[in-house]
């Protein structure tokens, strides 16, 4: 299975792309979308959008995991990420895509086993896990390839258990 992590935002969008399958994880590519700050948001979500299908057009994945938008206190912030989101949503479901959100404390607990990790944490993980000299950066990168492994691991295992309920309903 191939997975396209997207850690979404407006300025800086985190795209990892990683294939295998649970307990055995390869990076294929990782990269940041960055749109500039001064330019007007529609403009930043069409760029955010060219790029995104450039990655689905390139990699070609099986499913996009993304990372669920959680409300803060900053208001402003959490919109701009909502978009970032609405965007890679649109692009995955207008070929026909599986879309899959995860929570941040999901994929920590997936990668690190804690729920509660730092950016650090999770940085050093994805690097072992992936076998990685170094590990991506910035953040944004670490996290869209945590939110791909997180799913590849969880995300086919919930596969599993949604064909085993429909085949016992028939």
């Amino acid at each position: 299975m191939r997975v396209l992590g997207v850690d979404p935002g407006l300025t800086r969008c985190g795209l990892g792309v990683v294939e295998g399958r649970a307990g055995r994880a390869t990076m294929v590519a990782v990269g940041v979308v960055r749109t500039p700050s001064a330019a007007a948001t529609g403009e930043r979500l069409v760029y955010l959008e060219q790029e995104l299908e450039t990655w689905l057009d390139r990699f070609a994945p099986d499913v996009v995991a993304i990372e669920r938008v959680f409300a803060d206190v900053n208001v402003a912030s959490v919109m701009t990420t909502a978009h970032a989101s609405a965007i890679a949503m649109l692009a995955a479901t207008k070929r026909g895509l599986p879309v899959h959100l995860h929570t941040p404390t999901e994929v920590k607990a997936a990668v690190t086993g804690s729920g509660r990790a730092d950016k650090a944490q999770v940085a050093t993980m994805v690097t072992r896990i992936l076998a990685l000299d170094t590990a991506p950066k910035p953040a944004d990168a670490a996290d869209a390839l945590a939110l791909a492994i997180c799913h590849l691991w969880r995300g086919q295992a919930e596969n599993r258990l949604t064909a085993l309920a429909a085949g016992s309903r028939r």
